[in-house]
């Protein structure tokens, strides 16, 4: 195949963000997302380690965390790797956040923190969130992974709680390959999220040498005319096995690499900060021109802002009525390289190599989301023809019995 779209719309670098002279990345995030200052990391991963082990130190007596049951499995390898209790929430009906009622009933003396989680630019209740933790006495760590610029009432995500963080990875907007952001309000916890970073990033060439390489190969093969060799093949070959596990990048390492952000890499995210903006605006119409023409269709529930919400657009969420009509979808769209995907395969407890971190339980809304859901990707890559072939298959197999 001569052309493989992203399954997420990531802003394509240029050699020329690798050209010497860019600095302070570190301040030019914090201006861009309206705050005093931001902490880097190595990933998300790691900064969303950092930030709960400092948290513990505060508040030793606490040691479990609340996480939506269906999220990605770095969230449960981050909480056992801080030494932490993971504790499932399962979701609300037909919605990838948590259930309010469910946050409520789960939190009590033991709740170090809650995990509202924004996924696919799609922004979470962080206010459900904050009043079962003022009530008990727990910090609010806000998930924003897949969010980096999504506002909520006028002020970046992750200022709403107490902290939160962002990740860099590719496919996520802006990317350093592998990159993480840390930020808070409290000067407690920044000191906190600082002292911890000194102790548990420590400095590796190793790291520093192989994230360039492969922020450099990542900056020649991001385009389609490649993609169908370093992400186009791999995902059907692991199809063909039936590991969609595989397929999607669920399949993660239980060692969780804590090392400083490299120089160099802030260096070229500087660059492409600066073309951030436009692109994100891009993304942003085309997601509104294309929800308009999905939200017809019968049966199918179509993610979007709520009010007060301005998300980011990365992919387009879907669900559709039955794991039936989306495993047909998929068969005909998941290896056509339109960049049609699913988000996260399974509920936590299900994925294998999380069974002696993350507890069984009957989490129904959560299993039945997973079973449900599927993605488009929003990247500008996607032509109108090729998103009218996506859409004329989704109203096919929903109109079909």
């Amino acid at each position: 195949m001569s052309r493989e779209l992203p399954p997420t719309a990531g802003l394509p670098l240029r050699l020329s963000d690798w050209l010497p002279g860019a600095s302070g990345f570190d301040r030019a995030l914090a201006t861009w997302l309206g705050v005093e200052s931001v902490q880097l990391e190595c990933s998300g991963t790691s900064a969303m380690v950092i930030a709960l082990q400092a948290m513990h130190q505060l508040r030793p007596d606490r040691d479990e965390v609340i996480v939506p049951a269906w999220t990605c499995p770095l969230v449960a390898l981050a909480i056992h790797r801080a030494g932490l209790t993971i504790r499932l929430c399962d979701l609300a009906p037909d919605h990838f956040d948590m259930d309010a009622q469910q946050i409520a009933s789960l939190a009590g003396a033991q709740t170090l923190a809650i995990v509202p989680t924004h996924l696919g630019g799609r922004l979470a209740d962080v206010d459900a969130a904050l009043h079962v933790a003022r009530a008990c006495g727990a910090y609010v760590l806000e998930d924003a992974a897949q969010a980096l610029g999504a506002r909520q009432f006028g002020q970046s995500v992750g200022l709403r709680g107490d902290a939160g963080f962002f990740s860099l990875a590719v496919g996520k907007g802006l990317t350093t390959f592998e990159g993480g952001i840390l930020v808070t309000r409290d000067a407690t916890l920044r000191r906190a999220f600082a002292e911890n970073s000194r102790k548990l990033a420590r400095p590796s060439a190793r790291w520093t040498l192989q994230r360039a390489l492969e922020l450099f190969g990542y900056t020649l093969a991001y385009r389609p005319s490649l993609l169908s060799w370093f992400y186009g093949r791999p995902l059907r070959k692991a199809l063909a096995a039936g590991d969609p596990v595989a397929a999607v990048g669920d399949d993660f390492d239980i060692d969780i690499p804590m090392h400083p952000l490299g120089r160099w890499r802030q260096s070229v995210g500087a660059h492409a900060l600066a073309r951030l903006s436009p692109f994100m605006e891009t993304t942003r119409q085309q997601a509104w021109r294309r929800l308009a023409s999905l939200r017809p269709l019968p049966g199918l529930t179509v993610f979007s802002d709520a009010r007060g919400n301005e998300g980011v657009w990365p992919f387009l969420m879907l669900l559709m009525p039955s794991q039936e009509k989306r495993d047909a979808a998929l068969r005909d769209l998941w290896t056509a390289g339109l960049g049609v995907s699913r988000l996260f395969i399974h509920a936590l407890p299900d994925y294998g190599y999380l069974r002696d971190i993350v507890p069984s339980a009957a989490l129904p809304q959560a299993r039945d989301f997973a079973a449900r859901s599927l993605t488009i990707t929003n990247s500008p890559w996607l032509t109108d023809e090729e998103f009218d072939h996506i859409l004329a298959t989704l109203q096919r197999v929903l109109r079909d019995a």
